[in-house]
């Protein structure tokens, strides 16, 4: 990150304290480091220390009438390589969410096409909660790379997800960012995993999709260098480091995902997604004399719709899941489609929930066969295809 200038913004939490040894990390790192102080960040470090340690002046007022006399804070907003957001508060991701401009650190937000980072610290139950959730997806389906809390003791007494991530984490995921990979600029979507479709409050429609397959493609494609957006549905797998993920259970809601993550470079759709739906019943249905009739409604076609969307992506990569005749299947799908790669795979031998695949590659060269390999060496093949294909 030598050479780079990157925009701190401190927010009000008790986590602030943090930002001094951050900052000067950033600054051994050969990084300049313009910082804007918060109202509530003032609270727990003072002017005087950022400005100390950036040799710059700390900016902290909307309302400075040298700075704004020339618009200055339109100026700062795109004076960086990077914004970083530390801690960035609930109260701030909130108002930042909504598009609000109420401070010099919401406007700063707001006028920028600067990168953004934001790195949470809270309670446990404010990280948790459903507004915060809500909030968390919508900066991150805007292109914002908010960075998951650690895990542990906070300062209110309570354990769990929350902590501001120590000072070597954020320096990583900084450098992360700066990295110079063949993907570096470019904007990848990825879908994973199966979808859940309601039947009842107990029991849903689903697929055996573990979202291993997609999961390691989206690591691929971060240490590329690309900026990833991971739609996943319900798997219990870790976030990819570098990755923005973005979780929901039905196929409707993985529609309305994708829709607001665009526009997008390339995209990978390895998603299950369930081909039906059902009325959902409101009460749990109790076993009878006879087994209730279940009226089936076709989900929306994700991949169709991205196919001939207004901003379809430079490059379409479907998955093919087949149980037999798998080639003759995966040429008329990516016909049908109207997809430019097809990622087909043969179900029947086992490969759900496993650590290894036997896929074969459509194009409109031709069929590649890539044999038996684990997913993450097919992860990597492919994404070597894409940084190839997306340089010519």
């Amino acid at each position: 990150m030598n050479g780079r200038t990157i925009l701190l913004i401190v927010g009000g939490g008790i986590a602030a304290y943090k930002t001094l040894d951050l900052l000067r990390e950033l600054r051994r790192a050969g990084a300049r480091v313009l910082p804007v102080l918060t109202e509530g960040g003032a609270r727990f470090v003072t002017p005087l220390s950022l400005s100390a340690l950036a040799e710059e002046r700390v900016r902290t007022s909307l309302w400075d009438l040298e700075d704004e006399a020339t618009m200055g804070h339109i100026a700062l907003s795109r004076a960086a390589n990077l914004i970083l957001v530390c801690p960035a508060t609930a109260d701030l991701m909130a108002r930042a969410a909504a598009g609000m401009a109420d401070d010099l650190a919401t406007t700063l937000l707001l006028a920028t096409d600067t990168p953004v980072m934001m790195a949470p610290a809270m309670n446990v139950r404010m990280w948790q909660h459903a507004a915060t959730s809500a909030n968390v997806a919508t900066l991150r389906a805007r292109g914002m790379h908010v960075i998951e809390p650690a895990t542990g003791a906070m300062a209110c007494g309570e354990t769990g997800p929350g902590r501001l991530p120590d000072v070597p984490d954020l320096m990583r995921a900084v450098a992360a960012h700066f990295a110079h990979g063949p993907l570096a600029g470019r904007h990848v979507l990825v879908t994973a995993g199966p979808t859940h479709e309601p039947i009842d409050p107990v029991r849903f429609i689903a697929n055996r999709s573990s979202g291993k397959q997609g999961f390691a493609i989206a690591a691929a494609l971060a240490a590329a260098g690309a900026r990833v957006s991971l739609v996943a549905g319900p798997v219990a797998l870790p976030t990819p480091r570098g990755v923005d993920r973005i979780d929901v259970e039905t196929a409707a809601e993985m529609a309305a995902a994708v829709a607001r993550t665009l526009p997008a470079d390339a995209a990978v759709m390895v998603a299950a997604v369930a081909d039906w739906r059902v009325d959902a019943a409101t009460a749990k249905i109790k076993k009878g004399a006879a087994p209730p009739a279940l009226s089936l409604v076709e989900n929306a076609d994700i991949l169709a719709g991205l196919a001939v969307h207004p901003q379809r992506p430079q490059l379409l990569i479907g998955f093919a899941a087949e149980t037999g005749d798998l080639l003759e299947k995966a040429k008329a799908k990516r016909a049908r489609k109207g997809v430019d790669w097809l990622v087909a795979n043969d179900v029947a031998q086992g490969v759900f929930g496993t650590e290894s695949n036997h896929v074969h590659l459509l194009t409109a060269a031709g069929t590649e066969d890539w044999g038996p390999a684990s997913k993450a060496a097919i992860a990597d093949r492919l994404v070597a295809r894409i940084v190839e294909t997306l340089a010519e």
